[in-house]
């Protein structure tokens, strides 16, 4: 067997840019005395599936700062899991990957329309039955401080 010497250069290292997390974690009261009943998005997901698309991922739940997308969107029995890539060739997208490395931004919130609810007079707790999700945001401060990203993948360069 031959072997041969080469030169091996490392160019470049890239950070991917792909996290994971939930948008929303069931059986909590938010801030707004609002609570996500399991399977409360399993329409809406049908919904977005048959369109081929995911619902957007924005920052700070602003419509003019789209920060990436999502390829991945479920319900589990925890909450609205999702998985998702920022566009780290825009500044907003590098900016925000940077901090979330940082845990300085882990919050996740959802945007949606209710569809359906109800209301507990004695508690004063609004429980989400159904909703039509539009948006997922990285944000500073979720409602539901259980919606948080859970892994941000990187590759570092050990040297």
């Amino acid at each position: 067997m031959n072997l041969h010497d080469a030169a091996f250069e490392l160019k470049e290292v890239q950070s991917t840019g792909t996290f994971c997390g939930y948008g929303n974690v069931y059986g909590v009261v938010d801030q707004g005395d609002d609570i996500v009943q399991p399977g409360a998005f399993g329409e809406s997901l049908k919904e977005w599936a048959s369109k081929g698309r995911m619902p957007a991922m924005l920052w700070q739940h602003n419509t003019r700062q789209p920060i990436g997308a999502y390829t991945a969107m479920k319900e589990d029995s925890k909450g609205l899991y999702v998985e998702g890539t920022l566009a780290m060739k825009t500044q907003l997208g590098a900016e925000a990957y940077e901090l979330m490395k940082l845990k300085a931004i882990s919050g996740l919130s959802i945007g949606f329309k209710v569809k359906e609810d109800s209301f507990d007079q004695k508690s004063a707790v609004r429980t989400i039955k159904s909703g039509d999700l539009y948006e997922c945001s990285l944000v500073t401060f979720p409602m539901n401080d259980a919606s948080r990203v859970q892994a941000v993948k990187t590759i570092e360069l050990i040297g």
